[in-house]
């Protein structure tokens, strides 16, 4: 299991204390967080040296935005609300470079050490979709079979939201779309993940197979931490 949180804040010092916590990985967020893109590269930073990796959430499956956090180093990239194959395709070719996909390559970007790392020593980066609504539970397995992809993440929240939006289209409760998922990643020889806001559902998960789970997030943290302080 690769143990993970969300930051929401934005806050450099944040991650790198998160990074010194022993997670194995942290979710920088762009899609709900707090930060934007200027945030990015200083909390890449302030996890430097340690053993968790950062994955970037993009907003949104922009192949520059995609091109710019793997520059600035990150480990991969998480990307919301993953509906078909071909929105999969077009996101690891975001990644890649020629001929294998269409990601600008320069040589003094920080992933290449900024000219000191040669470009055959850089591993190709995690890419994380997210299955976030019916669609994406019902093309799961077509998205999981996309060479390229490597983690399909569950977005518990959407997911669930979609579903009590659109109950006449799901194709059936909460858990049993967790369990569709998961089934088809494990059929592709992909792996899953999910986010889980109460730290005693991990190994729940980890039975069911996850192997990327977050844990909560810092400003749920924090927000939890004081009002437990206050009483409120």
């Amino acid at each position: 299991m690769k143990l993970g949180t969300w930051l929401s804040i934005g806050s450099p010092v944040i991650a790198e204390l998160a990074a010194q916590s022993g997670f194995d990985w942290l979710l920088l967020d762009l899609e709900h967080g707090c930060g934007n893109e200027a945030d990015i590269l200083p909390q890449l930073q302030a996890i430097r040296g340690n053993d968790a990796k950062g994955v970037v959430r993009v907003g949104a499956p922009h192949s520059d935005l995609i091109a710019r956090t793997l520059d600035w180093g990150a480990h991969g990239i998480m990307v919301p609300h993953v509906n078909s194959a071909d929105e999969a395709e077009s996101i690891v070719k975001a990644t890649r470079y020629s001929p294998h996909g269409s990601r600008g390559y320069s040589r003094t970007v920080r992933a290449n050490g900024y000219g000191l790392r040669p470009i055959d020593e850089v591993p190709a980066p995690l890419v994380m979709a997210q299955i976030e609504t019916i669609e994406g539970v019902n093309r799961a397995a077509e998205i999981a079979a996309v060479d390229g992809i490597d983690v399909l993440f569950i977005g518990p929240s959407d997911m669930r939201y979609d579903l009590q939006q659109r109950p006449e289209l799901a194709p059936g409760g909460f858990d049993f779309c967790v369990a569709q998922v998961a089934g088809a990643a494990s059929a592709a020889g992909k792996e899953t993940g999910i986010l889980a806001r109460d730290p005693g559902d991990v190994k729940k998960f980890q039975d069911l197979g996850f192997k990327y789970i977050a844990v909560d997030s810092d400003l749920a943290i924090l927000r939890k931490s004081y009002l437990a302080t206050t009483g409120k």
